[in-house]
This record gives C-alpha cells, structure tokens and sequence, in this order.
C-alpha cells in the first residue's frame, strides 16, 4: 500500500538537478492522492447478495498474516509442550523381555511416509487448543445476513475459537407483550443458521447471569475506569454453556437474566455480555487453581478455555464513526486514552445510522478491563464475516491507522462498513522537559527494543541540549523522542530547524498490540499533522493547535522495519548504509493544493529549494547514541 511518493529514492543528495527532479515527483505524486480524496466510495452491496468470501482457504490467505502474527495465533491455539517422557527401555537390559527375541521386535517394517506438510498451515487448520470468544448478535437480521455470520462463527470455530453468542433485538421495545417469545424466536432462529451451514448449535433459553452487580463490588474502592457489569454470573451458573462448549456446540443466548426473585425477565444484552466475560474469567482461573501440576482441566480434549479471547460485536451499523474521517470509521481505538475523547466528538447527525455506537464501545471497554492484555474486541457490520478470520490471525486492523491520513482517505478498503478493532491501551502523554523523564525506565526501554547499549552521558547531554518532546506510552511500554536540530546559518526558514524522530522504540513485549500505531498517530498529530483539526490529539500535547513541520529521521539500510517506514513516509533517499525519510507538513500541503486549485504541482516549489541538501547535511552527522559492538 505504498504511495508512488513512498517509493521515491535518490542516490545522491549532492546532485541538485537529481534532487529537485526527484522532489517534484514527490510532490506529484502526494497530490495525485490528494485529489483521490474527491473519488467517491464504491456503493456498498445489498444485503441480500451472497458474499463473495465463499472459501475457508480464500478467507485465510486473504488475512496475510505476518510471521510475528503466525506466531501469536500460534501461541494461543497450537500445540502445548508436551512433558518430558521417560526414556523406553532397553530389550536388551530389561529382564522382562531378555528371554524374547529381540530381532523380532524390530523385524523390517515399511517406514511410515508422511507427505511433508507445512506446520504452520497444519496448525491453523488444526487447532489442538481451544479458546473462546463472546459475540453480540444485534439482530434483527434477515435469512441471508444472518447466513452470512453463520458462515463466520464457523470459520472462526475451524481456527479454534468457539462462539458463545448472545442475541439482541434493538427493534423490540422493553416491556412489549410477547417480548420473551419474540427473542427465543430470534435465538433460535440463529441456532438454525448455524446448523444450516453445518454447525452444531444450542440454544440456552435459561437465564445464565443474575441480575445486580457481584456481592462485594458495592464496597470496592478499587479506582476502575469502566462501568462495573449491571449484572454476574457465578461458576455454577455456567453448566449449560459449559455442557455445549464440551459436546462441540455453539451456546446462543437470549438476554435473561435472573432477578431478586429468581424470575427469568428480559435485561439489556449487553450487561448479559459483561457479565458472562468477567464470569468465564474468573471461572477459567479456577479451574487453572484446581488443575493438577502442569495438566489444567483445560488442556483435555473435552474441554476449552472459558478465558473470552475475543469480544465481537456483530451489528448493521459497524464500527464507530470518526470524526478524523468525516464519519468513516475508526480503525483502531486506544480506549484508555481515546475513549472520553471518541464520545465528546460524536456528531449528533451520526446518532441516526450509529444508534447504538457509543453503547458498544462502552461495553468494549468493560469486557477488555476483564479479559487478558493481549485480546481485543472487534465492532463489525454483517457483511464481513471474512474480517472476523483477519482479526483472529492478526489481531490487526482491516487498515493500519498509522497510515498516512490522505492514504486512508483514498483507500477502497476503507468505507462504512470497516471494522473497528478496539484495545485496552495504554496512556499516552507528551513531556517536553528532560527532567520528566524517568531515565533508567527509558534506558531499559531503547536497550532492551534495540538490543544496544546506551551511551548515557552523551545521550542526556545531547537530550538536555536539543529536545523537543518525547511520546511516552504506558510505564515507558514505547516512546518517540523528538528533537530540533539546529541547521548552518543561510538555511531556508522553511527548513530550520530540522524536526527529528530521533528514537522510536516499543519493547518486545508490546510489539504486536497496537502500541506502535498508537504512538505513530500521537507521533503525527504533534509534528506534520499539527494544525489540521483531525489533529486535535486527546493525549496532551498542543492539542491539535500550531502549525505543523516536515518529521525527518534516518534508518539502517538493511533495518527490517523499513517496509513500515516506507508505508508511512512522504519520500525518501539512500545515502550509503542509511535510508533518510520524510514526512511533509500536512497542513502546507492542503494550503499548497488550495492554491493551486486542486491541479498538484509539476516543479519544484520554491520552499523545497535545499531541504533534501540541508537535511542530509544535518542528520548524517548527527552522533549514534549507542556504545560500539564488542
């Protein structure tokens, strides 16, 4: 997905004619996407046509998992070590068998000729560890859509990860006669769906959950920012979901839930679902606690994980509406610094076709404080049961959210009905003094992310001189560490002083779940997308206000996250063992297309005039802040 401008590369700096051609392409080719933003959307399908993600395979490669993602999926649902067995005896040493023919025991024998399969394929398609995921069916639906989402709940049940399905009807008004049987109705007609495309399912009409918060929550003062559950669930109460999980079958759920006096009435689907999540939890660690040395209750072939992996919420209205994309949705959602931010800056004129928008992504946010560190829920329209598989495998967004903004606006695959992939998060803040800085944190961190060894004098000398500000996400999970870097005098003001990503690091421990998309779109919003009101970066900072500068830095050549540099810059150049990257001030390029009435530009302005130059001038010579290699 690389723009014609993220490909562009120079050999040389020096030659100006090569320079200057080379930017005016860059140029060009930025505006070319530019004016992409006027494209109108393909309309989307009808919901009556069958979708085109026919083939379990088709839908597998179309996820294109990278090998860290493989990895991952892998170590939730693949094989677990085995333990050491006991070496076999020796024939020739054991009593038992020294009077029998030992020759006879290993009388020729054709070899068993197993066909060489890949273990990575044979893993996915066979999954030996069994998890499961919590899914909100927010009906009504018709028989075809509702086939549609079978579809998914069995690929995902091929890759391991077992539904537990609760149904709600936003079109059946509370208190309505007939209400119960119009949503056993609806469950079962969900149960049918099921078994039609060849799942076996069961529909669980009891209340599961009791109405109420859990005994003892009243008088937590825990500091929580999530809404408690208005309802719970004890161990015991999960029989039935438990007795289906074991048969191979798919719970379907109405929302009941049990009252003060053990009456089954209709509650809302989502406290049902919350409290299902911090039930199966706490349900699973106890049967971890109960578990036998290294062999759990959980690693049978009868059972599964009650641990929720995954929350999906499956509706016709999809992800969340985001007002960086004029209504398009989020594609990644940091809830522990986004959220407040996400619902002051809902549009009423959204409320109509998002109704229940700002509902699910509170009860996004109360699941994952339940759930372990590395899941995350998923908001996602009916028609892409095959997104669902891309989520499981990668635990990505449909599209990176890191991307550069014009990028997104001009990408097909972005439209209303894309998903929204929300996580737990972290906090992210802006610190623009050295001595905010907690150092030996901050040392750990840029070690141990890349595995080098830190020049600490010279580098917090070259800090207390030159810095900007610095990212912080989490307890130093990741940073960005920006400096001003000073150019010779005579410098075009455009250029000095030159906006440097010095450091860019996220530890090994959080690469892969969304801290570094998280701290690339702060990364943006403070440098070359300040000043555009999709800018307005809730994470502290300037908040969206001033005027936005060209981001430079530099990599290894044969760095491997070039590729995602690549994607994200505006241009680049080799220079020997480095690669220089750029990314353009948005905020002068709109006024640029403005002013050039939306035609792009084909030479070069006059504000480019010596940036490549200076740029490489200043950044190559900037010291390495690591000791040598011993």
């Amino acid at each position: 997905m690389l723009t014609s401008s993220a490909r562009i590369g120079c050999r040389n700096a020096a030659a100006p004619a090569a320079l200057h051609s080379r930017s005016a392409q860059t140029f060009k080719a930025f505006y070319a996407t530019i004016r992409s933003l006027r494209n109108t959307y393909e309309p989307p399908e009808p919901d009556d046509v069958e979708p085109s993600e026919k083939d379990f395979i088709l839908s597998l490669l179309r996820a294109n998992p990278s090998l860290r993602d493989t990895k991952s999926y892998l170590a939730s649902f693949g094989p677990r070590p085995k333990p050491p067995q006991p070496p076999a005896p020796n024939p020739a040493e054991s009593p038992l068998l020294a009077d029998q023919d030992v020759d006879a025991q290993t009388e020729t024998k054709p070899p068993d000729i197993k066909p060489a399969t890949s273990t990575v394929v044979a893993s996915i398609l066979n999954p030996v560890y069994r998890r499961t995921a919590l899914v909100k069916l927010q009906a009504p639906f018709t028989d075809r859509q509702l086939e549609s989402i079978a579809r998914g709940m069995i690929y995902l049940e091929k890759l391991g990860l077992v539904s537990v399905i609760v149904v709600e009807n936003d079109q059946l008004a509370k208190g309505e006669g007939g209400e119960r049987a119009a949503l056993t109705e609806e469950a079962m007609r969900v149960v049918n769906a099921l078994e039609n495309q060849g799942a076996r399912a069961r529909p669980v009409l009891g209340a599961v959950v009791r109405l109420g918060p859990r005994p003892g929550d009243e008088d937590s003062s825990e500091p929580r920012d999530y809404v408690l559950p208005e309802a719970h669930t004890k161990p015991s109460d999960l029989i039935h979901i438990r007795s289906a999980l074991r048969a191979g079958e798919i719970p379907v759920l109405p929302p009941f839930a049990l009252d003060s006096f053990c009456r089954s009435v209709r509650v809302d689907a989502n406290d049902v679902i919350a409290a299902l999540v911090r039930g199966m939890g706490e349900a699973a660690a106890l049967d971890h606690t109960q578990g036998h040395g290294d062999e759990s209750p959980t690693t049978s072939h009868d059972e599964i994980d009650l641990t929720p992996l995954r929350l999906m919420i499956i509706t016709r209205e999809g992800g969340v509406p985001s007002y960086a994309r004029q209504g398009l949705p989020h594609l990644l959602i940091n809830l522990t610094s986004e959220y407040s931010y996400i619902r002051e800056t809902f549009d009423p004129r959204w409320k109509p076709a998002h109704p229940t928008a700002l509902n699910n992504l509170e009860l996004a946010r109360t699941c994952l404080a339940f759930m372990p560190p590395t899941s995350s829920a998923v908001m996602v329209s009916h028609r892409s049961p095959s997104s669902l598989i891309g989520n499981l495998i990668t635990n990505r967004p449909a599209v990176s959210s890191s991307l550069p903004h014009a990028l997104l606006q001009g990408n097909r695959k972005l439209t209303p009905h894309t998903p929204t992939l929300l996580r737990r998060g972290l906090p992210i803040r802006v610190v623009r003094r050295v001595d905010e800085i907690d150092k030996p944190k901050m040392k750990a961190l840029l070690e141990q992310s890349f595995r080098r060894t830190l020049c600490e004098d010279a580098f917090w000398e070259r800090m207390q001189r030159d810095l900007d500000f610095v990212i912080i996400a989490g307890d130093y999970a990741g940073a960005a560490i920006v400096t001003r870097e000073q150019c010779p005098a005579g410098t075009p003001p455009a250029v000095a002083p030159i906006t440097y990503l010095d450091k860019f690091a996220v530890l090994p421990s959080h690469q892969g779940d969304g801290t570094v998309d998280f701290l690339w779109v702060a990364l943006h919003d403070e440098t070359y997308g300040l000043g555009l009101p999709f800018s307005a970066n809730p994470n502290g900072g300037k908040q969206g206000a001033g005027e936005g500068r060209d981001l430079v830095w530099r990599s290894r050549a044969d760095n491997p996250v070039n590729k995602w540099y690549f994607e994200r810059s505006t241009g680049h150049v080799r220079q020997g063992d480095w690669v220089l990257f750029w990314c353009d001030a948005e905020v002068r390029l709109k006024t640029e297309e403005g002013r050039r009435a939306n035609a792009g530009l084909s030479y070069l302005e006059e504000w480019e005039r010596g940036r490549l130059a200076s740029w490489n001038d200043v950044v190559m010579k900037i010291p390495s802040s690591w000791k040598p290699k011993t």
